[in-house]
């Protein structure tokens, strides 16, 4: 039996949390800081920032569960957060993070596809994909970032534009140009890499 499908719903699990039973929270955080954490992470391009936001996105949800009300799922609401706070966190810090090659994400390097993709390659075409997965980091950095938002959201984590309007609290039409605009920007800044 698959586990989550062994968990009460998320409405259940909110209305435990908001009665005091922090167990039901530890499952929400289970549930969903996976996703959080890549949201934040493809936003910042930094693991260290990342877990700290997660963890204060986490807490703060914690502390502001007796406000929410249900007007739409948890999901939307605790990405809500997350965007907002990361968003801040960002615009915050100012300056923009270079990725290293070490620390491409992990995800990347453990997808079956890459794998495949990778394990039969010359040394040569395995340093074109080094450099590409570099170049797109660069990209994605220079995005502002609520473009990188929409982008993380829509590209990869597969989200509808509905649920990142939703999220965003914006109007479906902004998503698309937002993602638009992004990705002429994402196509430009790679323009150069791609004529090698």
């Amino acid at each position: 039996m698959d586990e989550e499908a062994s968990l009460p719903d998320d409405e259940t699990l909110v209305r435990r949390t908001q009665n005091g039973d922090t167990r039901a929270f530890d499952a929400l955080w289970q549930k969903y800081s996976p996703r959080i954490y890549s949201l934040i992470y493809n936003m910042t391009s930094n693991h260290e920032d990342a877990n700290d936001l997660l963890l204060e996105i986490f807490s703060k949800a914690y502390r502001s569960i007796n406000g929410f009300r249900g007007r739409s799922s948890f999901y939307t609401w605790i990405h809500a957060i997350a965007v907002n706070m990361t968003i801040n966190f960002v615009k915050k810090r100012g300056r923009r993070v270079q990725m290293s090659l070490d620390d491409m994400d992990a995800n990347v390097q453990n997808d079956k596809d890459f794998l495949e993709l990778t394990a039969t390659n010359t040394p040569l075409r395995e340093v074109d994909l080094a450099e590409l997965q570099k170049r797109l980091n660069e990209a994605m950095q220079k995005l502002s970032v609520e473009h990188r938002a929409v982008v993380t959201m829509f590209d990869i984590q597969g989200m509808p534009h509905a649920e990142i309007a939703r999220i965003l609290g914006v109007p479906e039409a902004t998503v698309r140009s937002r993602l638009f605009y992004a990705h002429r920007q994402l196509q430009n800044y790679l323009e150069e890499f791609r004529k090698k």
